[in-house]
């Protein structure tokens, strides 16, 4: 089916775009002028049998966007000449079909982390325990006493809800919560030091993902940052000679995401919150990951840890709440009852609150520490990163066999890995993992990487000696269905010539 000729108004618009296209210099063919006269109108394509029945059961405008989006793709193929006959309609329809099959499914969705990184910040790091999301349900499905107190039936404040939770598992003060630590740390700065001079190591002089660098927080929140020390050593006593009448705060800053080692020396908290209170001035410990406690009691690196600050005697600690601690995106701040206060009174306060929902899952997740034992059974993040390698190994061994059994002309193997918690959490610890190891027939390892991203429920892998890893310390049992869905079908899409398989290098087999 051929459509009408595009009407004259259309054609020059057309016209228009091609000589924009082209470049200075360039003008389109006669040939391409043909092709894309040729190409069928939006206001045409709409009066299709196909497109009708779409327009019975979808808005108009995602219609209409769609077609738009086909027909603009058929346009750029034609002026970069990649195509030698007229477009037909059938592949315009084709096209804007998969473009609203497209737009029909949620941006947000759901992804199977196979990555092995636990905290993995582009997949929304740590994942929500069963106890919090029943807790973020019954609070977003009705109303709830976000800032009202049952008992005096007087408006409440918001913070309450985790400030007992937080001072008795940590010992602080009191607590306050904002919306994740980059606010947390402004905040801080902002009522405390706002015009006056932090002083800070130049090793600790942080940037992390989505450029966020120190200095451009401390110049944000009208603090003046006063470096002391060099890169890879500070002592007690460069914080000590920097100190001075505008001196507001000693600030330590854990480097989320590297380690500096070898010829190295850092302050401790402990030396450092003892020198800031014999000149009057605040200690300030930004945890940065928020290890709330000890975690070597579970078998992990050591990572600086709330509990301890606020043993050390910081006067304010600030951490993530969506990394070690295993909870949703939030800022938490402990410290001293007076202090937190004076945050909770800020005016950014306003801003950088946290809302319902982030509560009913912080509070949720929080009570899993009352009982340090039960912790790395509930809270996911910790389930996953304390996992042995032994229990990997049995995960993975049923996830090969369900594999090899949906797809017989592929070799799976399980094999022995490396892997790190990520999300600026324990930096440059390894984390030995088990993985399973997969060579595509016909089809190269990056290819079905990127193929995999496209399946109905994507699946998140990484690539090592040429083949793809399916990491066990991030793929939960109840996952392994439709991974295994969803590796087939990246085979069956698949219009790639068979090839022989390239055996590559592969990891000891377990």
């Amino acid at each position: 089916m051929r459509s009408p000729p595009i009407a004259g108004w259309e054609w020059s618009m057309m016209v228009e775009r091609t000589r924009k296209t082209a470049g200075p210099g360039k003008e389109a063919t006669p040939k391409t002028n043909e092709l894309l006269r040729a190409l069928p109108s939006v206001s045409s394509l709409l009066e299709h049998g196909d497109v009708r029945q779409w327009l019975s059961g979808l808005p108009r405008v995602s219609v209409v966007g769609a077609l738009q989006i086909a027909v603009e793709s058929f346009r750029g193929e034609i002026l970069k000449s990649q195509r030698d006959g007229p477009v037909d309609v059938e592949e315009i329809l084709a096209f804007a079909e998969q473009e609203l099959t497209r737009r029909s499914m949620p941006s947000l969705r759901r992804v199977i982390n196979a990555t092995g990184i636990v905290l993995h910040t582009g997949l929304g790091r740590a994942p929500l325990s069963h106890e919090a999301l029943e807790a973020v349900h019954e609070c977003a499905s009705g109303y709830c006493n976000l800032e009202y107190d049952l008992l005096t039936g007087q408006r409440g404040k918001r913070q309450a809800h985790i400030v007992e939770l937080l001072t008795g598992i940590t010992g602080a003060e009191s607590a306050t919560v904002v919306n994740n630590n980059a606010a947390a740390t402004v905040l801080i700065l902002r009522t405390f030091a706002s015009g006056r001079e932090v002083i800070v190591s130049r090793g600790q002089l942080i940037e992390i993902g989505g450029s966020f660098r120190l200095p451009e927080i401390m110049h944000a929140s009208g603090a003046i940052l006063r470096e002391v020390g060099t890169t890879n050593r500070t002592r007690l006593s460069d914080y000590e000679k920097a100190i001075n009448e505008q001196s507001a705060l000693l600030l330590r800053v854990h480097p989320s995401n590297y380690r500096v080692v070898g010829f190295a020396e850092e302050v401790p908290i402990e030396p450092l919150a003892a020198l800031a209170h014999r000149f009057q001035l605040l200690a300030v410990d930004d945890l940065g990951s928020g290890a709330l406690f000890d975690l070597t009691e579970w078998g992990l690196p050591r990572e600086p840890n709330a509990k301890e600050s606020v043993e050390a005697g910081a006067d304010l600690i600030c951490f993530s709440g969506d990394k070690l601690l295993g909870g949703p995106q939030c800022g938490i701040i402990l410290g001293k009852k007076y202090l937190v206060e004076s945050l909770d009174s800020s005016p950014l306060m306003r801003a950088f609150r946290v809302d319902k929902l982030t509560l009913a899952a912080l509070e949720a997740t929080l009570r899993a520490y009352l009982d340090p034992r039960e912790a790395p059974r509930s809270v996911p993040g910790l389930r996953m990163l304390t996992a042995s390698t032994e229990e990997l190994a049995d995960r993975a061994r049923v996830l090969c066999e369900q594999l090899q059994a949906a797809l017989p002309g592929e070799h799976f193997y399980v094999c022995s890995d490396i892997g790190y918690a990520g999300g600026g959490s324990m930096p440059g610890e390894e984390v030995p993992t088990v993985v399973v190891q997969w060579r595509p027939n016909g089809l190269s390892a990056a290819a079905a990487a990127a193929a995999l991203h496209e399946a109905e429920v994507p699946v998140i892998t990484r690539i090592r000696d040429d083949a793809l890893c399916f990491d066990l310390r991030t793929v939960a049992e109840l996952d392994f269905d439709d991974l295994v869905s969803s590796t087939t079908a990246v085979l069956m899409e698949s219009d790639e010539p068979d090839e022989e398989r390239s055996e590559g290098v592969s990891l000891p087999i377990l």
